[in-house]
């Protein structure tokens, strides 16, 4: 008798990483792994352990410490019709290769008239919180969705770590997906696979609420749920609205959220100037002006260099204490 695979399994988010790896590899032979460390060290991160003896040099490649020629190397298979997976150890490192992104990646269909799709997939580790100085601690992602021709996803879920790669390699644009470092670890019950593939073009709301919507993404996720947890218990009911998707934005789903609760708190890792935060914010100003009972709140990193010292990171970082605080604002 077969297993039971409609059961929770229980996971990391890393291990779900991993898992969907594996499955985009045996599923199709045209998927490969590239990017420094990626085989026979088992990723920066651990994503990739394992996989270089399971799938061969030829499938799971490690490549010299240059993310321009990798990325370059990516998007040439792409065009040449293979289904190529690059990983860039942290977001910092992917600036080397922006000329290859921003230039090449995604501007090929556009300027070939359709005749040249890309259809690759770029993995990179993003956000501080772990003590890796300010070299290795950006929150660059926003930076991304600013681009035409490309996919910005943002798995902050068990889930969507394990199921939004699919979708994504199946994607004729380049796709970027940015997993939150601090999110490696998080273990939880992962649950049945969905009968359809991933929706990559929607929000979620991970708690509803009608007093306030805490929209979020990535890293910060958490820290929304344990702010609506608190502000819940002082009578305050909070929805938090996963993004998941940078661009396109669901703006419906924002304007929705906004429309139930009146009010909203932006939280975005990154930079208050010229962030994610800032966009979503004006987003709501143009669609829901008229349902906002207060002015849109954002809640961002501080504007230095990320420190390197734990209390001082900490300090810079949003944190929960901050999405109540900034609530505390906008519903009083």
């Amino acid at each position: 008798m077969g297993a039971d695979t409609t059961q929770d399994v229980k996971t990391t988010y890393r291990e779900a990483m991993r898992e969907a790896l594996r499955e985009a590899l045996s599923s199709d032979d045209r998927v490969f792994l590239m990017g420094e460390d990626v085989g026979r060290y088992g990723g920066c991160f651990g994503v990739s352990l394992g996989l270089l003896e399971e799938f061969g040099p030829e499938r799971v490649r490690d490549t010299p410490l240059s993310e321009s020629a990798f990325v370059g190397a990516g998007i040439g298979a792409a065009l040449a019709g293979l289904r190529p997976i690059v990983e860039i150890m942290t977001v910092n490192f992917s600036l080397l290769a922006l000329d290859q992104i921003l230039n090449n990646a995604a501007t090929l269909l556009h300027m070939s008239g359709g005749q040249l799709p890309v259809p690759l997939v770029i993995r990179m580790t993003t956000g501080a919180g772990r003590q890796l100085g300010a070299q290795h601690s950006h929150s660059l992602e926003g930076w991304y969705a600013h681009i035409p021709g490309i996919r910005v996803l943002t798995p902050a879920t068990l889930e969507d770590a394990r199921h939004m790669l699919a979708p994504a390699l199946a994607d004729p644009d380049p796709v970027l997906i940015f997993e939150h470092g601090s999110l490696y670890n998080v273990s939880g019950e992962l649950l049945p696979p969905p009968t359809e593939p991933v929706d990559l073009h929607h929000a979620a709301i991970r708690r509803p609420g009608t007093d306030i919507s805490l929209i979020t993404y990535g890293g910060s996720l958490p820290k929304a749920l344990a702010a609506a947890d608190q502000l819940a218990a002082e009578g305050i009911s909070a929805e938090v609205i996963d993004l998941r998707t940078l661009r396109p934005l669901d703006d419906a789903a924002i304007t929705a959220s906004v429309a139930r609760t009146h009010r909203a708190v932006v939280i975005d890792e990154a930079w208050r100037t010229g962030s994610l935060a800032a966009e979503v914010s004006a987003r709501i100003t143009e669609g829901s002006f008229y349902d906002l009972d207060a002015p849109v709140e954002r809640v961002c990193s501080a504007e230095v260099p990320m420190p390197y010292a734990r209390q001082l990171e900490e300090a810079a970082l949003p944190q929960t204490a901050d999405i109540v605080a900034a609530t505390h604002r906008a519903v009083d």
